[in-house]
């Protein structure tokens, strides 16, 4: 495992930064920590990447306690709202980042012009940090997170300044990592990237872990129907609505959330026993942002 972790915790004084939180991230993998704002996603990557000693718990980070020196020169991070020195210029940040690696000098100069390359800043890396727009910005953060080459990335909202096209190309750069065998954790509220990259997640809110698992699994754990029926009466609605308080209907059009497959034919016996006429049954899985919002509204546990 590149990550593990057992219980752990963090507080601020009375105030809980995360609780118990327990995971484990394989090698080669996309990791989604997602959650609203002040949920304890940025408490919890400071604490793995030596940032914030835990009050409590326990955490490998590569196989060995999390502020190891040697693990760190093999971790990438990224923070949310980071700054750099806008007199210097980009090359000039790179530099800096090279020796806080303590790359030798032949390796940093190579490196630096492949991570450049990566993120589509050469030909900028002698503009000031300064005159960078966001995107840049962003782009030359990724830039430096990407210098040592590392085993392990953490990305805590990675592409929140980037246009579409700077989105596509970082995750790109995130599949690229995992095809390779690197591992990368990621912190964004853009769900939709969340869903497309990501293998397994994990979603907070306030401080505890309320799902964790595979993407399928967690997708898989709000099922939506659709259904075309004409000629509906008030009670079988109610019927319906008995089976999903929320149920949607409107102009022939029915979506409501099921539990599983096996609920499908009981729904369809009920409108057409109840003298409906069905055209259309067909089940989805909720994407990743409807189950996001129904979990951190409903707070379920799992």
């Amino acid at each position: 495992m590149v990550i593990e972790t057992e219980n752990l915790t963090k507080n601020y004084g009375d105030k809980i930064g995360c609780k118990d939180i327990t995971v484990s991230v394989d090698q080669g993998e996309i990791f989604g920590f997602l959650g609203p704002n002040g949920a304890g996603k940025s408490t919890f990557i400071k604490m793995l990447v030596g940032l914030l000693f835990p009050t409590s718990g326990k955490a490998l980070v590569l196989g060995k306690p999390v502020g190891d020196i040697d693990v760190r020169k093999k971790i990438g991070y990224l923070p949310e709202n980071f700054k750099y020195q806008y007199w210097m210029t980009g090359k000039d940040l790179l530099s800096f980042h090279a020796s806080l690696y303590k790359l030798d000098k032949k390796n940093a100069e190579l490196r630096m012009e492949e991570v450049l390359e990566l993120v589509k800043l050469k030909g900028h890396e002698k503009y000031r940090v300064g005159t960078y727009s966001k995107g840049m910005q962003q782009r030359i953060g990724l830039a430096c997170a990407l210098l040592p080459d590392p085993d392990l990335l953490f990305l805590d909202e990675p592409t929140s300044a980037l246009d579409p096209v700077g989105r596509k190309e970082v995750r790109e750069i995130m599949t690229s990592l995992k095809s390779s065998g690197k591992t990368v954790l990621l912190n964004s509220h853009l769900l939709s990237e969340v869903e497309t990259v990501c293998d397994s997640a994990a979603i907070i809110k306030k401080g505890s872990i309320i799902k964790y698992g595979k993407m399928d699994n967690i997708l898989q754990s709000k099922l939506i129907l659709e259904i075309h029926a004409e000629d509906l009466n008030r009670e079988v609605l109610n019927i319906l609505r008995d089976l999903d308080s929320g149920l949607n209907y409107s102009n022939n059009r029915i979506q409501m959330e099921i539990k599983d497959n096996t609920a499908i034919p009981h729904i369809a016996s009920i409108i057409i026993n109840g003298g409906g006429k069905l055209f259309e049954l067909s089940p989805k899985k909720g994407s990743l942002e409807d189950v996001f919002i129904s979990l951190i509204e409903g707070g379920e546990k799992k």
